[in-house]
């Protein structure tokens, strides 16, 4: 499955991330910080879906009420609602 997820809030763009099984296969963040992005991305591949929620989520940046960590987390529920739909 590939999500591909419009944030809000934040500096970046766009998140396309590919699930399958249940596990992160891979992030790509249009836009943000690259190199942090690209770290992030880098660390969440492999990781279960729930597992990368449970840590990103509620992460902020700076006075902003949300982050691209947060905003990777709010697609990936998404995703889950919408598969559960």
């Amino acid at each position: 499955m590939t999500i591909d997820y419009v944030p809000r809030g934040v500096c970046s763009h766009r998140i396309t991330i590919e699930v399958e099984d249940g596990i992160i296969e891979k992030v790509t963040v249009a836009g943000g910080c690259s190199g942090n992005l690209q770290g992030l991305s880098s660390l969440l591949r492999g990781m279960k879906t729930e597992e990368a929620i449970r840590r990103l989520e509620g992460i902020r940046c700076g006075m902003k009420p949300t982050s691209c960590p947060d905003q990777i987390a709010q697609a990936l529920k998404c995703a889950g609602k919408s598969q559960q739909d």
